[in-house]
């Protein structure tokens, strides 16, 4: 259950099909997509590649007409896929039976431009029919409709119909039942447009809590550039492309951890932050194996958060933690590992590829010098 109220929830119903938090939350490849028929068809999506992972606030600009609107709807199982692959929350939409399709839609937040409430029913039930699709209990339905109400500034019009709010009003009470059910994947076009200042606040911050709280992708389209501060991808569309997608934050996030560690302290500022730069983020679950002994070295990992176990001929050597490294031996011998590392719980690694770290020790002779003396105490 969505964990903005304490008290547990009755076992929802078995869905058809399961669905899971997987890596990542959305995965487009190669989407292309028209509208009209014959001699009207025209190509409005061109070769677009995206991947989302679980817990990032992804905004995504543009001009009008860009393509924006049609991508999201796409993901959301709002349009059919006509032309590449498309996997949300771990599933191939183009694959899914219509039964299923709606499975993976509850796993979906939705905000769109127009509010789409219904005029009959107070805010308060507007958001409580999202919750009756989740199997909430009913004696529960009250107490978290009002508090996600109240979070957003409308706790005194939880129970005021549609046409005695304004438009703001309106459309937060939008995003209240979109995020109700803390979704796995929220889906938002423009959902600020109507907000003034301090409204927009609000709903930022519960939709960049949900990221970290419940490990909840949202992808945002916006023209609002107050919103993007917050965000931590950025997205640019141009005439239906791609044409550039920025992680925002993250390389200076990297750059400060790297500063702390003594084997990054002889690069420049400048070498520094074009490592940075080139490391992913990854994640593990406790008791994953990250690398196997005997197989080649591809990567260099660097523990942001978390415990490894170094085992070698099933006898654990080491075990090392926030701001150790590991997998640059066989990196610099081009032999085969000589360990495997497991997690030992929730882990969160940094990790440069094989030819970036090349380039960086070739880059600073001080780094090399440091990195070599490491490599002989440890081989």
């Amino acid at each position: 259950m969505c964990a903005m109220l304490a008290e547990p929830a009755a076992p929802a119903a078995a869905p058809i099909a399961p669905l899971v938090s997987v890596e990542p939350a959305v995965r487009v490849e190669g989407l292309n997509h028209f509208y009209g028929e014959g001699a009207a068809r025209n190509q409005v999506l061109f070769d677009n590649h995206l991947e989302v992972p679980p817990g990032e606030l992804v905004v995504m600009t543009g001009p009008s007409g860009a393509g924006k609107t049609t991508l999201l709807t796409l993901i959301g199982g709002l349009r059919s896929v006509q032309a590449g692959r498309l996997e949300v929350l771990g599933r191939d939409l183009s694959r899914l039976k219509p039964r299923d399709l709606v499975e993976v839609r509850r796993e979906i937040g939705f905000v769109f431009q127009m509010h789409n409430l219904f005029d009959a029913l107070t805010a308060y039930e507007n958001v409580k029919m999202a919750m009756q699709l989740s199997h909430e209990r009913p004696d529960t339905m009250r107490q978290r409709g009002v508090e996600i109400l109240s979070r957003l500034g409308l706790g005194h019009r939880i129970d005021y119909k549609p046409r005695s709010l304004s438009g703001g009003e309106r459309q937060r009470v939008a995003i209240a039942r979109a995020l109700v059910n803390c979704p796995h994947l929220v889906l938002a076009d423009e959902p600020t447009a109507a907000l003034d200042r301090d409204s927009t606040r609000i709903v930022v911050e519960l939709l960049k809590s949900m990221t970290i709280e419940h490990d909840s992708a949202v992808i945002m389209v916006t023209h609002d550039y107050r919103i993007i501060e917050s965000a931590d991808r950025l997205v640019h569309m141009v005439d239906g492309r791609i044409v550039s997608d920025v992680v925002l934050h993250d390389a200076l996030r990297i750059c400060e951890f790297l500063r702390a560690v003594d084997l990054f302290r002889a690069l420049t500022p400048t070498q520094l932050t074009d490592v940075a730069e080139k490391m992913k983020k990854r994640k593990y679950e406790a008791g994953e194996t990250i690398i196997r002994e005997g197989e080649s070295g591809e990567e260099f990992f660097l523990i942001s958060d978390g415990e490894v176990d170094v085992v070698r001929a099933d006898h654990e050597v080491a075990r090392l933690g926030r701001g150790d490294f590991f997998g640059e031996v066989a990196l610099i011998s081009g032999e085969p590992r000589n360990a495997t590392v497991l997690a030992t719980q929730p882990l969160d690694t940094f990790v440069l590829g094989k030819t970036d770290f090349q380039s960086a020790i070739e880059s600073s002779a001080p780094f090399r010098d440091q990195l070599y003396r490491v490599y002989f105490s440890r081989h």
